[in-house]
This record gives C-alpha cells, structure tokens and sequence, in this order.
C-alpha cells in the first residue's frame, strides 16, 4: 500500500526551502494525489556562525537536525545539496535520489562587475570553503581570503556593505534563487574545480522505509548518480569530509565516467591532482584517491586534522 501523505524536513534558508519545494512538486507531479509538507528547521549549522564551519564540525552541521527528525518520524525525507553531504552516511540512512544538478562551477560576485583577472593585487575575497579559498590563492597569491557565513543572501549583504572586495557562491545556489545575474564571472573548472556533488540534489531517508523508496523511484537519475558517487568516493577514500580544499568532478564521456580530483594545501601553495577513466563509479573514484595517497594526500589531510 502506498503513502499518500509525506514530509520533507528542510532548513529554513530560501535555498534550501526553494530545493524542498522543488522535490516536493517532482514528487507531486509523479504521484498524483500525494500530499507533501515541508517541516522547516534550524539546525546547529544555522546557529552556529560564529566560527568557520571548518573548525566547528563542517557542513555536517546542517545534515544532522533533519537527520534526527527522520529518526523520530517527523518527517520521511530530508532534501540536501550533495556538496555539503558528508561522504559516510549512517547505516540508518540511504540516498536513493541524487540529481537535479544545475551548474557545477563556483561564481565570482563583484560589486559592479568584473573578473578575477580585474581584482587588485590584495582584493579581499571572502568565502568559507577552504577548498574556494585555495583555489583562489593558487590563481593568485597576493589575494586575501576570509570567512564569510551566512545564507545567501546574507552572504551578498556583506558584500554589497563592503565588507569584501567579491565573494564566491556556487552558481547553482545563485541560479535557484533566481540571482544568476549578481555572478560578474563563472570560474572555469580548470580554475575552481567543483566540490563532490556540486550543483546536485540529494534525498536522504530512512534505509527501511520501503513506501518512501517507492514514492522516490520515479525521480532517480542514474548518470548523474554516477558522477556524483565517483566525486564522493574519493572524499571518502581519502577519509576526507566536505570542508577539505579538495575538488573532484567527473562527467560522462559515452560510458565512460572521466573523474578529476585536486587537493591544495590550504594557502594555494601547492596541489596533488589525479584523474582516471572507467565505467564503473567506484572503480573510479577508488583509483583517483589511490593516486593521491600516493602522492602524500593523507599527510596533506593529516596537517588540516581531516585525515
């Protein structure tokens, strides 16, 4: 016997809202007659913004509240963007639907216009990823970088206050909110290689609940599964989480999947890269992360203290 009524637990930023009332009409649109609420929620990553998350517990910060909601059954799905999904899961949970992905690459968001070739020597760039904050310095290592926190639109806030000379944001976030044009400049992957899931959207929930599984079957999207499952096994053959300056990106090339992968140490100093080819996602990932432990990434890992 089928659901006819479920919740979706969200946060309460208009990103993730925006995400939640997306998968709630996917889902609608699938299931005629399928009633879905949304149980919005603040979680211990929307508190805490007094640290950068890299110092407090990562972006793990944001799963965990919805995580405990779908343990105690009030709510039967939680919708997540990939690049901010721990590599592990608990047992307790599954990740049947992983897709929707918009664009992958990061946005350069200056006040007026312009590109990272405009900014001065000394530009202050603000962003709490260390792996956009080494990707920049690695362009250019006369920039400064700081922590910024906040939602999106906070985030611009700063910016517009002049708190910053530019700030960086994933364009897919920017695109969802209908903000596309407040992005001066894509950044080519080449420069800013993605984080693992960049752009995608994931669903998360309980590995029992088999009426769920069936309710989220119709939305499931195989090939871009595929390139996010390779992107992840590298975080997790690295033993990596989500805050590491670490990118990986793989697409589809016929049945090939074609994964690339960047470490910097955190100053932009240096980098270790590896990329492979194969069909099958775990193969792949398993022999990017085998090439840069090769080439010293656990030390790499062990200096930030994610190894």
């Amino acid at each position: 016997m089928q659901r006819d009524r479920i919740t979706i637990a969200t946060r309460e930023s208009k990103l993730a809202l925006w995400q939640a009332e997306f998968i709630k009409t996917q889902l609608e649109t699938a299931h005629p007659g399928l009633q879905v609420d949304l149980l919005a929620m603040t979680t211990a990553g929307d508190r805490w913004l007094s640290s950068p998350l890299s110092e407090v517990g990562g972006k793990g910060l944001f799963i965990k509240g919805l995580e405990d909601a779908l343990l105690e059954k009030r709510a039967d799905l939680a919708v997540h963007s990939m690049k901010d999904v721990p590599a592990q899961l608990p047992e307790t949970f599954t990740m049947p639907v992983i897709g929707f992905r918009d664009d992958v690459r990061d946005a350069l968001v200056v006040p007026g216009g312009g590109s990272l070739d405009d900014l001065p020597d000394g530009a202050l760039i603000g962003s709490s990823s260390l792996r956009r904050q080494a990707m920049v310095l690695a362009a250019r290592s006369s920039f400064r970088v700081a922590p910024v926190r906040g939602n999106v639109g906070t985030r611009l806030g700063k910016l517009d206050a002049g708190e910053f000379d530019a700030i960086i944001l994933a364009a897919a976030g920017l695109n969802r909110l209908g903000l596309s044009s407040r992005a001066s400049q894509l950044l080519p992957v080449e420069l800013m290689l993605p984080a693992a899931g960049q752009g995608a959207l994931g669903i998360e929930c309980r590995a029992e609940d088999a009426q769920v599984l069936e309710l989220l079957a119709p939305l499931q999207q195989p090939e871009i599964e595929s390139c996010v499952a390779a992107e992840r096994v590298v975080s997790a053959g690295l033993g990596a989480d989500c805050s590491a300056p670490l990118g990986s990106y793989a697409v589809l090339d016929g049945d090939q999947i074609h994964l690339r992968a960047r470490l910097l140490r955190t100053d932009g100093s240096a980098a270790i890269s590896a990329e492979a080819r194969g069909p099958r996602a775990a193969d792949v990932g398993a022999e990017v992360a085998q090439s840069l432990l090769s080439q010293g990434a656990a030390d790499w890992l062990a200096a930030l203290g994610r190894g």
